[in-house]
């Protein structure tokens, strides 16, 4: 299945992140259209364009290095594509593939994302179907230039059983042109879509307050 010629219930792997960083964000870019940018969306992007620079692609002693390879798995129940950052081939094994996901940020509490890990994951279900292999993912984050991997082997049974969760929601809400709803432990301030979401209004005037403005004019 070429990336080219999918159709409606073919999700996007970047979409499942979104998914997982929040719902109704996803559900206005997917099914809205909505679209805004800010700061920290500039600066993965930015961060994304240069990893995705044909000109990344090279060999070393051991390893070849590709960057933004377009991947798939047309399978049922799966039915997903998209882009990894950096594919790395070893060139005396074949069969160890290393996927690098590019992140501006390191989390503060954490080692990782999960909705990032999880989109790595998914990325990982292509590559293995592609290739048959086993393959490991990694995440590299820029402003520590420091690469973390994740437990995609260790914990594949868990990621399986969720990813195919979220997949079966995102369908049902696109199906349904539905959007979820906001969660209460959302937490919203770094989102571009903040004043499409939750625009901000201004206090109505009271009753009393418009009928004296009226008669004072």
């Amino acid at each position: 299945m070429p990336i080219n010629k999918i159709d409606e219930d073919t999700i996007n792997i970047r979409s499942i992140q979104h998914y997982l960083y929040c719902a109704h964000r996803w559900g206005l870019l997917e099914i809205d259209k909505a679209w805004s940018e800010n700061y920290f969306v500039t600066r993965a992007n930015l961060l994304h364009e240069r990893a995705h620079d044909p000109k990344r692609k090279y060999i070393s002693k051991d390893k070849k290095v590709y960057s933004a390879v377009e991947v798939y798995n047309d399978s049922e129940p799966y039915r997903i594509y998209g882009v990894v950052d950096s594919l790395e081939i070893a060139i005396n094994n074949q069969s160890k593939i290393t996927i690098v996901e590019y992140k501006p940020t390191k989390p503060k509490n954490c080692d990782f994302n999960y909705d990032d890990a999880m989109q790595i994951f998914a990325q990982k279900i292509c590559i293995d179907n592609i290739f048959s292999c086993d393959c490991e993912g990694y995440i590299f984050f820029a402003d520590v230039k420091k690469r973390v991997k994740l437990p995609l082997k260790e914990e594949y049974n868990s990621f399986n059983t969720h990813l195919l969760k979220i997949l079966k929601e995102m369908r049902d809400y696109k199906q349904n042109g539905q959007i979820p709803p906001i969660q209460k432990s959302q937490k919203c301030s770094g989102c571009s879509l903040k004043n499409i979401c939750m625009p901000k209004l201004k206090k109505a005037k009271s009753l009393a307050t418009e009928l004296k403005e009226l008669m004072e004019g």
